[in-house]
């Protein structure tokens, strides 16, 4: 048996800091200062962007393409590509200890997708695991709609002795997600299919944020002991100190180089 800690706090108005809160939890895990914590949550309108997006030659546009659509942007704890999290999302952040953390990175994914997709198949969604061409973000992880539509999307990081596993579920909203991703996808000269993107809602007649929650709560493993956890004032300091390299500020269009040649 394990043990594992569930926490539900929100914090409207920070969308770096649940990102900072999530890598503050990793590192308490990995650590040894909490078991093994699951974190389900509300985020706010945000784009999060992977490293490897800031290195694009239009990030900067990106950014401001994600603002002008009413979002925030943020630096993601994952890798991949920029993700949409907003007020119709549930998002979570899955931390764990781990003796070798690399070498569980596959069977981790395969954990957190089957776990999601047996949640959703309890309110009647024909969930698969799985790409589906064209979505953002892509990866075989995924999960989604008979094979047509993306509902969520998770990535994982590691440090030394842990690993997080987070991902991101469409309840409601995916027209805001192909508002906000078609020009930011644009912008960062990714291929994007709007069409394929989806919320529970589209497919369900039993969409609601909380018989999301109550089903994925439903389909965790029956080997571990869940209590109510919470956040001390360590892990408090800890993730304000992590909440600026999170974030990212609009940038100036005057101060982006254009490309040679463009």
């Amino acid at each position: 048996m394990r043990n594992l800690e569930l926490i539900d706090i929100d914090f409207p108005g920070r969308p770096a800091f649940d990102t900072a809160v999530s890598r503050a939890l990793l590192r308490e895990v990995a650590a040894g200062k909490r078991p093994e914590t699951l974190r389900i949550y509300r985020p706010d309108d945000v784009v999060a962007f992977s490293t490897t997006d800031l290195r694009r030659p239009h990030f900067s546009r990106a950014v401001r393409a994600a603002h002008g659509a009413g979002f925030e942007a943020a630096i993601r704890l994952a890798g991949g590509s920029a993700a949409v999290f907003h007020t119709g999302t549930l998002a979570f952040a899955w931390c764990t200890p781990e003796e070798d953390e690399r070498a569980g990175i596959r069977s981790r994914f395969e954990r957190v997708s089957g776990w999601v997709a047996r949640a959703l198949r309890r309110l009647g969604v024909d969930a698969r695991v799985g790409e589906v061409p064209g979505a953002y973000c892509p990866g075989d992880y995924s999960v989604n709609a008979g094979g047509r539509v993306k509902l969520m999307g998770c990535g994982q990081r590691v440090v030394r002795g842990g690993a997080h596993t987070g991902g991101v579920i469409v309840v409601r909203g995916s027209d805001r997600v192909r508002d906000v991703l078609t020009p930011v996808y644009a912008e960062l000269g990714f291929d994007y299919d709007p069409a394929t993107t989806g919320a529970v809602e589209d497919v369900s007649q039993e969409a609601s944020f909380e018989r999301v929650r109550d089903a994925l709560l439903d389909e965790l493993p029956s080997d571990l002991v869940r209590s109510e956890g919470a956040l001390d004032e360590a892990t408090f300091e800890q993730a304000a100190r992590f909440e600026s390299a999170h974030r990212i500020e609009i940038p100036n269009a005057a101060e982006e180089q254009p490309l040679a040649g463009a």
